[in-house]
């Protein structure tokens, strides 16, 4: 299991040195704001959309290496998905967060780099640092807000 672990940090640090669609979008159809108060991430989410399905996604802001890390793995994963598949990828993902029945020997191959956010189940505070772009990523495909804070 420590490889696995070392594996999945090095996923991590990655994500955070060099973040994948990081930076603003002109042409976003959806725009939202993201905010952690624990620990002061701030993103901005922009979507791009073609129909049903996720044309372009990136991000901008400033947080820890975790919430930086699971916003670069979010839109590697979205991009080119259909809102439906990434609505159920924002469902499984938040359930491997905060699930206390989430099915890690089962569900974990499915998500592939992003099983890498399955460590911040042991720390409570972080859940939120990893679920902010998550959280914004659903505001945006379901235009519920243009703005949340994971208060």
């Amino acid at each position: 299991m420590n490889e696995l672990q070392d594996l999945y940090r090095e996923v991590i640090l990655d994500h955070n040195r060099r973040p994948r669609n990081f930076g603003e979008l002109e042409d976003a159809d959806r725009v939202v704001e993201g905010v952690n108060p624990l620990c002061g991430d701030r993103m901005t989410l922009y979507v791009k959309l073609d129909g049903d399905t996720v044309q372009d996604i990136r991000f901008k802001g400033t947080g820890c290496a975790i919430s930086v890390a699971s916003s670069s793995l979010m839109t590697e994963r979205v991009k080119g998905a259909s809102l439906q598949d990434s609505l159920a990828l924002f469902e499984k993902v938040h359930a491997m967060l905060t699930a206390p029945e989430f099915n890690e020997s089962a569900e974990i191959e499915e998500l592939d780099k992003l099983a890498a956010l399955s460590g911040v189940r042991q720390y409570p505070t972080r859940v939120k640092c990893a679920s902010l772009a998550w959280h914004a990523l659903k505001n945006a495909l379901t235009g519920a807000a243009d703005e949340i804070s994971t208060e």
